[in-house]
């Protein structure tokens, strides 16, 4: 996979740092109340009603197997766009806070270590080391936009969710 060089997102998650490509991020928006879908993975918190646009909320830290955290005033959801099947569409990511826009050159990249069989290693690009600090940038098409995702969209539209 290439990894490219650019301005990238970081945010918190637990005590680690991430990055995600600025160009796949829609919006910031601040911790909003999430309409619960039943019968769900873990992970996926529910949709919210953004502008009238219904969006799928994932929570990070549950998604990549770390405890889930109280709501702050930090806490805030990232409107990330990617492509599934050929088509755009739009996920919320719930992390614990955005930190800044950093520009990553491929020098401070690295590739991902391998970690062995237990891994799934697709979900890194690369890991950057910036300032002392290490910062996993995340492949977000990757990590967001499967088959669980979908049958969230699925559910909202067989339901009637009067938030909608």
């Amino acid at each position: 996979m290439e990894v490219k060089a650019g301005k990238y997102l970081t945010f918190a998650l637990h005590s680690e740092e991430y990055g995600l490509e600025i160009l796949k991020v829609r919006e910031i928006i601040g911790y909003l109340s999430i309409t619960k879908i039943p019968r769900t993975i873990d992970y996926i918190k529910g949709v919210i009603n953004l502008r009238g646009q219904v969006i799928p909320i994932v929570d990070l830290r549950l998604k990549f197997g770390m405890p889930e955290a109280e709501v702050t005033e930090k806490t805030c959801m990232i409107v990330v766009e990617g492509l599934k099947d050929g088509v755009e569409k739009q996920i919320g990511i719930v992390v614990d806070a955005v930190s800044e826009v950093l520009e990553i050159t491929k020098e401070s990249m690295s590739p991902a270590p391998d970690f062995g069989g237990s891994v799934d290693q697709s979900l890194i690009m690369a890991i950057a080391k910036v300032e002392m600090k290490i910062i996993l940038l995340l492949h977000i098409d990757k990590v967001l936009f499967d088959e669980e995702i979908d049958a969230v969209k699925e559910k909202v539209k067989e339901k009637d969710v009067e938030a909608f």
